[in-house]
């Protein structure tokens, strides 16, 4: 990491603990996050005030060096996408962890990116704001070591590009997006599509084609045949925009893919890229994998499928208490929509520690049913042990809509001992 990056990371331990965090101690307002970090609380006895989200600091750090170990025997960079997690603390412990950069999706989250020193970002949309652009432009001017690189899938797209950073003295690299078929997301349909917008880019003095790019998890009815066929076609329009000539102002080829839930095929298909006239990026963009999770990921990832490969671990568990047992089959506890991810699936139970002592024990016979915007509504079975009081422990799917949802986030270790605390900008 870069020193400024350090300095500038630095400064968030500065930020004071107030109002602003939900989760944190009520008598650690006023501590700066460092102090308070340097106090080592404990997550169950030390204050906290339910609910409260925390990340394992075990399993973040097995994830960072699983995602590295694998990249790095694949033959792949690896430029995960910070949508997910948006916090700069990890953008650069990927980057640490052997990342070649960072993912983004929009304006503000390069803005965010750069302010604390992010040096290479592929942009995985394409970029007409005027007003970002030019901003984006000013930062390759007065930065050398700053890289951006991001798609086109439109003739149009390129014009706004090329009309907007008119007089830049850097050209924005650029790669052409190949849609994964009809219905798909973002991206030009057809191969003749994808040249078409080759050509523009090629003519726009402000812009460089770099490569090729596009997203295989929004193959319709995605199958390993699916995805696999699909990644060869980007690697076929790679070919065959190398033979034409088209990359001849670059300085390598970029051929991106890979969500969290493919990338087991991404690696298969970018190892049969063939050798080209300019070396090759072949750059894998998942993301989820940080933290991973308890249901949407958890089922998906393609450790599943090469599990001598590997296993993610979810990282996320939010503590919550039980505030009402109205019914032997029912129970609320005080987390809801404004907590926990919700919109691919309900949070699960998983563990209870009870409110007067005594040891952790799984969550038997308990499950969520509904959420409300501040309660998680519980069936009990029978033999569900569980009293109001109780802090009950829950798994989160999906962690693209789990990060976003709190601004400080503790990092325990398994005896709860909170040793950092992560900051977030949504």
């Amino acid at each position: 990491m870069a020193r400024d990056a350090r300095e500038v990371l630095a400064r968030l331990a500065e930020d004071r603990v107030d109002h602003r965090f939900k989760g944190l101690p009520p008598d650690a307002d006023g501590l700066t996050v460092g102090e308070l970090a340097a106090q080592r609380r404990n997550l169950f006895t030390g204050g906290f005030a339910t609910p409260v989200l925390a990340l394992s600091a075990e399993r973040l750090e097995h994830n960072l060096r699983l995602m590295e170990a694998y990249a790095a025997r694949h033959g792949l960079a690896f430029a995960p996408h910070g949508k997910t997690s948006m916090a700069p603390q990890l953008f650069h412990r990927q980057i640490e962890h052997g990342a070649w950069g960072i993912t983004l999706a929009v304006p503000h989250q390069v803005r965010v990116a750069r302010a604390f020193g992010v040096r290479r970002v592929f942009l995985a949309n394409e970029l007409v704001d005027a007003a970002a652009l030019r901003w984006i432009s000013a930062e390759l001017d007065a930065d050398p070591d700053f890289r951006l690189v991001c798609y086109a899938d439109s003739v149009r797209g390129v014009e706004l590009m090329d009309t907007a950073l008119k007089g830049a003295s850097r050209p924005l690299d650029v790669v052409v997006e190949l849609a994964a078929g009809e219905g798909a997301r973002t991206g030009a349909r057809t191969e003749a599509g994808c040249a078409a917008v080759a050509d523009a880019v090629a003519a726009a003095e402000t812009l460089r084609l770099v490569g090729v790019a596009g997203y295989e998890g929004e193959v319709p009815q995605a199958d390993p045949g699916r995805v696999r066929a699909w990644l060869r076609r980007l690697v076929s329009l790679a070919v065959e925009f190398d033979k034409a000539g088209r990359f001849a102002a670059a300085d390598e080829i970029v051929v991106s893919a890979g969500g969290s839930a493919w990338f087991d095929t991404v690696a298969e298909v970018f190892a049969e890229v063939p050798e080209l006239s300019l070396p090759v990026l072949k750059l894998l963009r998942s993301g989820a994998y940080v933290s991973h999770d308890d249901g949407h990921y958890r089922k998906l990832t393609p450790f599943n499928r090469v599990p001598e490969e590997g296993a993610l671990e979810p990282a996320f568990r939010l503590w919550t208490q039980v505030v009402s047992r109205p019914s032997p089959g029912q129970a609320f506890v005080n987390a809801g929509k404004r907590d926990a991810a919700y919109d691919l699936h309900l949070p699960f139970a998983q563990v209870v520690r009870p409110q007067g002592g005594g040891p952790e024990r799984p969550a038997t016979g308990i499950s969520v049913t509904a959420l409300s915007d501040q309660h998680a509504w519980l069936r009990t079975a029978p033999e569900a042990e569980l009293e109001v009081g109780d802090w009950l422990g829950l798994g989160l799917s999906h962690p693209c809509t789990s990060f976003d949802k709190w601004p400080l986030i503790p990092v325990a270790e398994a005896d709860g001992t909170v040793v950092d605390y992560i900051r977030t900008f949504f």
